[in-house]
Order: C-alpha cells, then structure tokens, then sequence
C-alpha cells in the first residue's frame, strides 16, 4: 500500500518532530557490546536477538541520534516483528561516554561501518545481513556501498536510505533557513556540548571561544569536522563526502526513500538523486510529496498513527532476501 501522509499533521514539519516529541513506544531491550577499534577508540553495537540463522538488519543513526532515537526503535520493532536479527552501530561520542580519540564521526566516515560488518559477518556467520541508514546514517552507507561497488559483501543482500542529505553542502546551507533553523540549533547545542567536553581531552584540540562562536552547520565544519578528519575545509569535507557522488557505483538493491518537503534539504537535490539513479538498476527511488525528514507518519486517526517509514524498509528488504544467483552474477560483471 503505498504512503498516504497523515491529514492531521499538514506541513513538513509536525511530520519531522511528531516521532521525536509524540511518539511513546516502550523501549526494546538491546545486549550491548563494545568494539576495540585500531586506532584505540570504541563503538558500541546495541544486538537485538532471534533464532540463529535470522536475517541481521544492521542499522545506522542520524545526526547526534543513537539506540534510543524514535526511528531506530521503530525498526527495531519491525525486525522483532519479522523474526529478524538487529544490530545497531551507535557512532563515536553517540552513546552515554564520549570516545576517547581526539576525532569524531561525520557523514562521510565509512571506516567505522566497514570495520563493524566485518565483526557483525564474523559473529553471525549463519545470517544474510541487511542495511538501513536514517538521515547522516544513510549519507554513511550509501557512500560505503558506493566505495565498495561490485566488490560489495555478497552476504550484504538489500539495503535502504532514508530522508538522506545527499548533497552535504546544499543541506548545511538549506537548514540555516527559516524555521529551519530550529533544528540547527539543537544540533548546534548537542554538538557545542560534546566539543567542549572534549577539550578536557585534547586542550589543544581547538579554542574554546571557536566553540563558543558557532552558529551554524557550516561553522562546526569549518572549524571541528574538517580540520579534525584530514578535510581542506567544510567544503572540501562535503564535496569527498557527499553521497549523491557514489550513488551510481552502488551494485546491490537498494532503496531510497525521501520526501519532497524534507526541511533538511532542498528539493531540487532530489531531482538530481533521481537522474543518476535512473541509469543505475540496483537503485531504486521512492520520493513521497510529503512526509517531512524521517516523517511518514500515516493513518486518519491521531490516536492511532501508523509509520510507513519501517512498513516500508521491512517489504523492501524482506523483497530482497532470496536474492537470485543471477543478481550477483550481474553485480560481479558491472
């Protein structure tokens, strides 16, 4: 059935905040683990258990999100619903203790990503994995699977993006805009906060008054996101990082789901997304007229909304479990 947005929440935007400010799902019990990384840090992965041999849907948070954050709790319950494995990657400082490393995470780090697959593969060597990214998170894995192209897991079935800010450059600009803004200053505050408890760390890491003076998305990559993981500045930062630049090397089925009326994003973005995925077979694009960023709230009852968001992310990769012999065969040869 496809998605009809919900009457009673007009605008992007009562779409956008409706999951983070109404919604009251109990929490699911996760079994935490914690990875050693390489280069000294950690990342905890949050494991939702099923019989062995289970499908694993491996899920990948937004912008200072986590385990916790409404959506991720949404697709944890779809996979409980289906019988499905669930782990999900929490990115460094996300969690309840700030990393230990002078960097971060950011929407082009994709070394984390590969490095917990390669884990989750080893771990659940019986189970066919799937993927699902949400905002950042779907930045994340769509230039993962771009980076990787045909050499890409064959355990790695189907995946699915969502409310993706593909070009990183357009979108930080887009957000400092009218109500907008709203979200770029909770994000600013989050962000602040971390950066300032970081310098107890590294002194040197940055001065305190630069923290202090930024405003906007494109100040924080200016002065932390760029300078902290190899980037000229915040655009060079956005142009190597951006996913709407790996979309056509991706080779395995994936889905992408957006909403015209994203607030994060302009929606001429969305036109370009469209036109590189027309000529890439393994993408396909599921762009709603509404539905706000990370919305899809559905149903003609308030008291009893639906969420088309994991409804849909469950069909498509359920879609794509028993890939064929044929769509490898095809992903080897392109």
């Amino acid at each position: 059935m496809p998605y009809s947005a919900a009457w009673w929440l007009p605008g992007p935007h009562l779409q956008t905040l409706w999951g983070k400010f109404m919604r009251r799902d109990e929490p699911f019990a996760t079994r935490l683990e914690r990875l050693d990384t390489p280069d000294g840090d950690f990342l905890d992965i949050h494991h939702l258990d099923a019989l062995p041999g289970a499908p694993l849907l491996v899920l990948l948070h937004g912008l200072e999100g986590g385990v916790r954050s409404h959506y991720i709790q949404g697709l944890l319950s779809e996979a409980k619903r289906r019988g499905w494995r669930g782990a999900v990657l929490v990115f460094r400082s996300c969690g309840p203790e700030l990393n230990r490393v002078r960097r971060f995470y950011h929407s082009g780090e994709t070394g984390d990503l590969g490095f917990a697959l390669e884990h989750l593969t080893s771990v659940y060597g019986d189970s066919p994995i799937l993927l699902s990214g949400v905002s950042l998170g779907g930045n994340v894995l769509l230039k993962f699977l771009g980076e990787q192209g045909a050499a890409v897991s064959q355990r790695i079935r189907a995946a699915v993006a969502i409310s993706v800010p593909y070009n990183l450059s357009r979108a930080a600009h887009h957000i400092d805009r009218g109500f907008a803004r709203v979200y770029q200053r909770s994000f600013i505050r989050s962000l602040q906060s971390k950066a300032i408890a970081k310098l107890d760390q590294f002194p040197d890491l940055v001065e305190k008054q630069r923290v202090a003076s930024i405003r906007t998305m494109n100040d924080f990559d200016e002065i932390l996101t760029a300078p902290l993981h190899g980037f000229r500045d915040a655009e060079d930062y956005y142009t190597r990082s951006s996913a709407i630049g790996w979309l056509d090397k991706i080779s395995i089925n994936t889905l992408l789901l957006s909403s015209v009326d994203d607030p994060f994003l302009p929606a001429d973005v969305l036109d370009e997304v469209r036109k590189i995925a027309s000529s890439n077979s393994f993408l396909q694009v599921e762009f709603t007229p509404r539905g706000g960023h990370v919305g899809f709230v559905e149903g003609r009852n308030p008291f009893r909304p639906r969420y088309y968001l994991e409804r849909r992310v469950g069909d498509f990769l359920a879609e794509h479990l028993k890939s064929s012999s044929s769509d490898t065969d095809q992903r080897r040869a392109s």
